[in-house]
């Protein structure tokens, strides 16, 4: 789905990111890295594939896209150091010519050393290019003369489907004012949208982005 902000073209991928060919910069919001690996330190049963499909997808879109800039606005990080963190060092590695960039979410909570070890570039609290703010919370933004573009919500979108029943997907919002990313991560719930008229609400489905 491709769409037109402030007289500039997004590509929405049904893998929950935005794609800026003129600035050339993937962007995602909520990866959650180490969330997995906390919940079973925990106790909690979780299946420790989950970071790997999610770094499995997005380097998938890296491949597809090939961008000089991937941008994560915000919560890349769940928690402290832990092994899914390693294995996302493990899988950076493939990547040395392309520059990281993290806009510090309420859970990014590493020494800013680990984030210069990794080679990620840290943005406190936003991160602007020519018309876009990317601020994971849109309420904090200060920059009057840009779109800004958030996270922290994870977003979703109920739709009736063809048996009558309510199908609830993970959405892209852009309002009027500020536009919601989709959270990344796929071990995260929804945040239920409901759309205003004149607002645009894109849902992700297994297959394809459809305007609702």
């Amino acid at each position: 789905m491709t769409i037109t902000i402030r007289e500039e073209e997004l590509i929405l991928a049904k893998e929950r990111a935005i794609y800026f060919p003129k600035q050339e910069l993937l962007a995602i919001s909520d990866l959650h890295l180490g969330k997995t690996a906390y919940f079973r330190q925990a106790g909690v049963q979780v299946p420790s594939t989950m970071a790997n499909q999610d770094l499995q997808r997005l380097g998938q879109l890296i491949e597809r896209y090939a961008p000089k800039t991937l941008l994560i606005n915000g919560d890349m990080f769940h928690h402290k150091l832990n092994s899914d963190i390693e294995a996302f060092e493990q899988w950076k590695s493939q990547y040395q010519a392309l520059q990281f960039i993290l806009v510090k979410g309420n859970h990014d909570r590493l020494d800013e050393i680990h984030y210069q070890q990794l080679g990620i570039q840290l943005e406190d609290p936003s991160y602007c290019t020519a018309n876009f703010c990317f601020i994971h919370d849109a309420l904090h933004c200060n920059e009057e003369n840009l779109y800004p573009i958030s996270g922290h919500l994870h977003p979703g979108i109920s739709i009736v489907g063809k048996a009558k029943q309510y199908l609830k997907f993970p959405c892209f919002y852009f309002g009027e004012s500020y536009a919601i990313m989709p959270a990344f991560s796929a071990f995260t719930g929804l945040y239920m949208i409901k759309p205003k008229p004149g607002e645009g609400i894109f849902a992700i489905t297994p297959n394809q982005v459809v305007a609702v």
